[in-house]
């Protein structure tokens, strides 16, 4: 039976936080203290080294059914689209009906979550949680090894 893999989007596969710093808004009120809600700022994310080949390793794997679990700011509704579209630009049909937005990440059923903060829930999820970028997971290969697909 395949376990139910959750991934988030911004900080473990996107680059929310260099796209955050270099945007023209980001100095200008009310984006200086909400960067999240600059409109369109989640359409054109980067990827995060190596983020790319691991999900669709995953995605692809007999192990494990994945979703992408992510929150999108309630003040900015492009969000929810953009982050849709940059799924499917990254993944094709792999990431087809894959995307799950929520504020309460620990309301989601499933086994393993990857996130790289404990916001939202993510830190009480029912399953294990896979802190991204922590000291024992800091990079895409090292989650990889520890699910043993590498």
């Amino acid at each position: 039976m395949k376990k139910i893999l959750h991934i988030d989007l911004d900080g473990v596969i996107a680059d929310f936080i260099t796209a955050m710093n270099s945007h023209p808004l980001r100095k200008i009120s009310p984006y200086d203290e909400h960067p999240d809600t600059i409109p369109g700022i989640f359409r054109n994310l980067k990827p995060i080294l190596g983020s790319i080949d691991a999900v669709k390793l995953l995605l692809q794997s007999d192990n494990y059914e994945v979703y992408f679990l992510s929150t999108a700011p309630w003040n900015n509704s492009s969000a929810w689209t953009d982050k849709r579209l940059w799924l499917e630009e990254q993944f094709g049909e792999l990431a087809n009906r894959k995307l799950i937005l929520t504020h309460r990440k620990d309301l989601i059923k499933g086994d393993i979550l990857i996130d790289d903060r404990p916001n939202n829930g993510a830190k009480d999820f029912e399953g294990n949680w896979i802190q991204f970028g922590s000291e024992e997971f800091p990079d895409w290969e090292s989650i990889l090894k520890h699910l043993h697909l590498v």
